[in-house]
């Protein structure tokens, strides 16, 4: 796009972080954020820039389709904790549990059962944490 030309870096990480925050939480960033080191801050600002400042910003998905195409690359990778995160996420960005289910079960056929298997269990435990949140 022509006018992400005139962006600068600073512009670029400044939305990521804003959108970062949207879809991960406050608080959750504000961690990782707060766990960054000499060794990793490369690390953060390299996912806050092209993940979420060039990625998730771009118009042409809503955030529920990019929540969906994460879901399923990370079950396909087996990257269970950064999947419930997402699974968090999802939620967040307006996905329903019902649709969180379908995507597993979608991803069951194209990635594996087994590696579906391992989603429907981290799924009902990010579940579980968040009714018990509700209810307290």
């Amino acid at each position: 796009m022509i006018e992400d030309a005139d962006k600068t870096q600073q512009d670029v990480y400044d939305e990521g972080m804003a959108v970062r925050r949207e879809v991960l939480g406050a608080a959750h960033v504000d961690r990782a954020n707060a766990a960054k080191d000499e060794f990793t801050e490369d690390f953060q600002e390299l996912i806050t820039k092209y993940a979420w400042g060039s990625i998730w910003t771009r118009p042409g998905l809503p955030r529920t389709m990019r929540s969906a195409i994460t879901l399923t690359a990370l079950i396909a990778h087996g990257h269970t904790e950064e999947f419930a995160m997402h699974v968090r996420s999802a939620l967040t960005n307006g996905l329903t549990r019902a649709e969180i289910k379908e995507i597993i079960l979608q991803s069951a056929i194209y990635c594996g059962v087994p590696a579906a298997n391992s989603a429907f269990k981290t799924a009902q435990q990010v579940f579980a944490e968040l009714d018990g949140l509700e209810k307290r």
